[in-house]
């Protein structure tokens, strides 16, 4: 009973908190509920459609197809409003550091490897570069202005360079800067790179390409030799 009675309560839980997540998208996307609902409605008519040519006149078949239309328009509203979820949240998080990190440890899938840690930071202006790897190739992601990071890709893509030889190499500043990717088509933008490495080739560089430690730029007039640790 026990068991039942949890069960009985996660599930209203999970229903709430679904509904705040709509909420909150159709505050921060004004046009994800009309998408949704068009999405719904176009799913519906085309079922109804579908039964009145197939089947004219066939009073179930029809009945069948609208419970089915609506079930399937049900669907697909909720599939464009977890997409436009997504994106509410990605440019909420837009512009902050790590942005870049949650997205490539939490959002990749299709064979792409990433850490939410990056691989390079100027320790003073706090910009930074992320690794993927992928059917893609290397991919190096620059977070930052555009005149600042791109000094960093190109150091971190000689140090690649030098340990994978031959593997390729692209790279990917996200900002809000002319020529630069936002944050929520990141994603998109890696997933449409031609493929050039296989499954086992990734498996391959991504071993290699583990030891290379993180790139830490040290601020002007600070000696590394004069630095200690601080006393408790």
């Amino acid at each position: 009973m026990a068991k039942k009675d949890t069960k009985t309560q996660k599930a209203p839980g999970q229903m709430r908190q679904l509904w705040r997540v709509y909420v909150m998208t159709a505050k921060g996307d004004k046009t994800s509920v009309l998408w949704a609902s068009l999405g719904f409605v176009l799913t519906v008519l085309a079922a109804i459609t579908f039964s009145a040519v197939t089947a004219p006149g066939n009073v179930t078949n029809l009945v069948l197809f609208s419970i089915t239309g609506v079930l399937s328009g049900i669907l697909v509203a909720m599939i464009v409003m977890s997409r436009k979820a997504e994106r509410v949240a990605y440019m909420q998080i837009e512009g902050q550091q790590g942005a870049v990190g949650a997205v490539v440890a939490n959002g990749l899938r299709r064979n792409w490897r990433g850490s939410e840690m990056p691989v390079a930071i100027n320790g003073k202006t706090r910009d930074a570069v992320y690794r993927t790897i992928g059917p893609g190739g290397i991919v190096l992601i620059g977070e930052g202005p555009k005149s600042r990071v791109q000094p960093l890709l190109e150091d971190e893509r000689k140090k690649v360079s030098r340990i994978a030889p031959g593997a390729p190499i692209q790279t990917i500043i996200v900002g809000t800067d002319e020529n630069s990717v936002r944050i929520y088509d990141l994603k998109k933008s890696l997933y449409k790179l031609k493929k050039v490495l296989n499954r086992s080739e990734v498996s391959v560089v991504d071993k290699r390409l583990a030891s290379l430690g993180m790139n830490i730029s040290i601020p002007k007039g600070m000696d590394p030799a004069k630095i200690r640790a601080s006393r408790k």
